[in-house]
């Protein structure tokens, strides 16, 4: 498309220089606004798979005796919270206007390496889980986990955990199988209809939890011994027993899982779960344990009120794959459908965006945000681009970056930038099996020493930090000004802007229409050219095909 040359050789040039732009019509002013009006259903969501992030403790890189050789990218990497940590002191994230993180699961991962078919692998995307109630010491300690957690949240940034109920890690030689009244280790799931996509494994050697069980069981002995040798037996044995007095819930697998994840609440002041395999599980579960989360969450704030982010609602996203806007609000099995969003979720992730994405502009940003404003008014859903487990993501070979990104974050909804999206870090590796090609490390080195790379961040950074800044993007409604020239407004609440695409470079226009005031003063957000409203039009000059118009306050 025509504006991915203009963003592309508009960006560079500024990296180059020119932060400088006069105009006749418009001055320049640097200063942006500084707007504190964050909604979860506006979100910018950072995810990143926390082993391939960046590596800030090279001390953690081996742990555990994780040192058989493993399939292309199936192994640890490094990645670790200290790394995250460092980006955050670099204002990493702020610059590109995230507001919310999402990290892959961080506790305690199996032991031993599985062999699959595509060469040992070890746990390090973290759905694996061996012990909920610890850090994998791949990952970090918990002075890291709340180190990380109180500097995002000096930043106004949110902290996502990823939460896993569904399933234990595999079996292998020194990673026992949990007890048969905890999980069922058959048969596995053939999507047939709900039940066999709820009562069974996700695939061979994934023991599910038996999450449907509300029979009384004992902790597995290896949990036991282990907490022993770690000397903290009795600690979590008394805080077990005070939750289950409290709630006078059954001491059934899900309740603990759904204790020591709400624990992630209580000691480290976390804002939300995304949550794991949704549709394979019971959704009066996520009910469950959405009123726990958020029990827990009042109980953290009221404790804490230095540390309230000034937002009451715990968050949950839930994965429920192949869930998408096209469904309204009902999730389509063979035999039934089932609304999530009345069990526990305010938002779901969004699979079809990857697709609509291939949709021109207007038509993309209409359909959602007439979905959104209609169906969908009471709950949102999450957009993405790419994911760590889609391997039909837009823009696979990072050929569209500009445009990708252009719709991603101006979609209405939540945006979730995978990390990596910003910097075309790619998604094709050779050599790798599966998924592994979807997780790469992060490419920090191109963004050190590419230009292209540097401007495409540059473009993220610029409509992230609009987006963070303005509500009205995620969460407003939409209207078309013009359809050639492309312009539109968003309006939420008091939150007002006007967004052009597709714009010759030089000297643009755009009628008001009854939008801002005569002689209100406007700056665009992409160059940093001040205006006016002058008889009923805004008229300014920039070297961009792009526009974003907002209030100076």
């Amino acid at each position: 498309m025509r504006n991915i040359f203009f963003y592309s050789i508009a960006v560079i040039l500024l990296t180059l220089a020119s932060a400088c732009n006069t105009s006749k019509v418009a001055t320049q002013e640097a200063k942006e606004p500084q707007v504190n009006n964050f909604e979860w259903k506006a979100a910018n969501v950072y995810f990143l798979l926390t082993d391939r992030f960046h590596n800030g403790d090279t001390s953690n890189d081996i742990t555990l005796n994780r040192t058989k050789p493993t399939g292309k990218l199936r192994g640890f990497e490094g990645g670790d919270l200290r790394g995250v940590i460092h980006k955050l002191e670099s204002n990493y994230f702020s610059e590109l206007g995230v507001n919310a993180i999402w990290l892959t699961p961080i506790v305690e991962q199996i032991h031993e390496a599985t062999n699959e078919g595509s060469g040992n692998t070890y746990g390090y995307h973290g759905y694996w889980t061996r012990d909920w109630t610890a850090l994998d010491p791949n990952f970090g300690t918990q002075e890291d986990l709340k180190e990380l957690v109180d500097l995002a949240h000096a930043q106004g940034i949110r902290i996502m955990l990823d939460a896993v109920i569904n399933h234990t890690g595999p079996v292998t030689d020194v990673d026992t199988v949990w007890p048969s009244d905890w999980v069922r280790t058959e048969p596995p799931c053939d999507y047939q209809d709900y039940n066999s996509t709820v009562n069974c494994t996700l695939v061979k050697n994934l023991p599910d939890i038996k999450t449907e069980s509300i029979k009384d069981v004992e902790l597995p002995p290896f949990l036991i011994e282990k907490w022993k040798k770690e000397g903290r037996y009795e600690q979590e044995i008394t805080s077990l027993n005070a939750f289950f007095e409290e709630t006078g819930y059954p001491r059934a697998p899900k309740y603990y899982i759904m204790k020591w994840l709400a624990d992630y609440i209580t000691e480290f002041g976390i804002d939300g779960y995304r949550v794991d395999t949704v549709k394979h599980t019971e959704p009066e579960v996520w009910l469950e344990f959405a009123e726990i989360c958020q029990a827990t969450f009042d109980s953290y704030n009221k404790n804490n009120p230095d540390k309230f982010m000034g937002t009451e609602d715990f968050f949950l996203v839930g994965e429920v794959y192949g869930y998408g806007i096209s469904q309204k609000q009902n999730y389509h099995f063979p035999d039934c459908q089932v609304n999530y969003f009345e069990n526990g979720f305010p938002a779901l992730i969004n699979f079809d965006f990857r697709s609509d994405a291939s949709k021109d502009f207007e038509d993309l940003f209409s359909y959602y945000s007439s979905t959104l404003n209609d169906d969908l008014k009471n709950v949102t859903i999450m957009n993405y681009i790419s994911s760590h487990d889609d391997a039909h993501p837009f823009d696979k070979e990072r050929e569209n970056t500009y445009e990708a990104g252009t719709k991603l974050l101006l979609t209405p909804g939540i945006s979730q930038i995978y990390y990596g999206d910003e910097s075309a870090r790619s998604l094709i590796i050779e050599e790798t099996v599966g998924d592994a090609t979807l997780r790469s490390n992060m490419n920090w080195d191109r963004l050190e020493n590419n230009l292209e790379n540097k401007s495409l961040l540059m473009h993220y950074q610029k409509l992230g930090k609009f987006r963070a800044n303005h509500p009205a993007i995620g969460a407003g409604t939409h209207q078309m000004i013009s359809k050639s020239p492309y312009w539109f407004s968003r309006q939420y609440k008091n939150d007002l802007v006007i967004v052009g695409l597709d714009l010759e470079t030089g000297n643009k226009q755009v009628a008001m229409k009854g939008l801002f005031k005569e002689g209100e003063k406007l700056r665009d957000a992409y160059s940093g050219v001040v205006t006016r409203v002058k008889n009923g039009k805004v008229s300014l000059s920039t070297d961009y095909s792009i526009v974003l118009l907002e209030r100076v306050y």
